[in-house]
C-alpha cells in the first residue's frame, strides 16, 4: 500500500502503465579511417545522404557542430511525418557524439561513437528514449522498427564511405 502526500494511508494508488524504454544499439564496420567516417557522419548536413528516413536538415545553430548546437530534421517513419531538433549534448570529435530531443511524441538519444578496428572503423549507432501516448503502447514495435531502420542507415552509410573515388 502506498502511502504518502498524494496518498492518504488506507488508499491505494492504481499503479500507472509501466513506462517502456526503447534503446537499440546498432553498430558496423566501415573499410575507411576513424576520422573520415567520424567527420562525415558526425556533419547533420550529410544526414539525408544516409539516413534514408530523413528527408531535410536545417541548422538553428550555426555550425559546425559543436556542444549545444540545435539542428532541425524531417523524417518519415512508420509511415508519419516527424519533425524534431536535435540538440548536440556531448562531442568528441573522432569518438562519440551524442544528440538529444525531448520534443513529440518520441523524446530520443542518438549517440554515436567511432572505435579504430583493423578493418577500419566500427561505428555503433545507439538509439534510445521512452515514447509517449501511442508510441509507449507501441513500443516493442517501435523498437523492431529503429533496429532495422537503424541497420539500413549504417549499411547506406558504408556504402557512400567505401564507395570508390573516380
Amino acid at each position: 500500500m502506498a502511502v504518502g502526500p498524494h496518498c492518504p494511508e488506507g488508499s491505494r494508488r492504481v499503479p500507472s502503465a509501466a513506462v517502456v524504454a526503447i534503446d537499440v544499439r546498432t553498430e558496423t564496420v566501415i573499410r575507411r579511417p576513424v576520422a573520415e567516417v567520424a567527420a562525415f557522419a558526425a556533419d547533420p548536413a550529410n544526414a539525408p545522404r544516409w539516413y534514408r528516413n530523413i528527408s531535410a536538415v536545417e541548422w538553428e545553430t550555426p555550425p559546425p557542430a559543436r556542444i549545444g548546437s540545435r539542428v532541425a530534421f524531417v523524417a518519415h517513419f512508420l509511415g508519419r511525418r516527424l519533425a524534431y531538433t536535435y540538440e548536440i549534448v556531448e562531442l568528441v570529435p573522432g569518438e562519440r557524439m551524442v544528440m538529444r530531443t525531448a520534443q513529440g511524441p518520441f523524446p530520443m538519444e542518438t549517440t554515436y561513437t567511432w572505435e579504430a578496428v583493423p578493418e577500419g572503423t566500427r561505428m555503433t549507432l545507439r538509439n534510445r528514449g521512452e515514447p509517449r501516448g501511442f508510441g509507449a503502447v507501441a513500443a516493442p514495435v517501435m523498437a523492431r522498427a529503429v533496429r532495422g531502420a537503424n541497420a539500413k542507415d549504417l549499411a547506406a552509410l558504408t556504402e557512400l564511405l567505401e564507395e570508390p573515388v573516380s
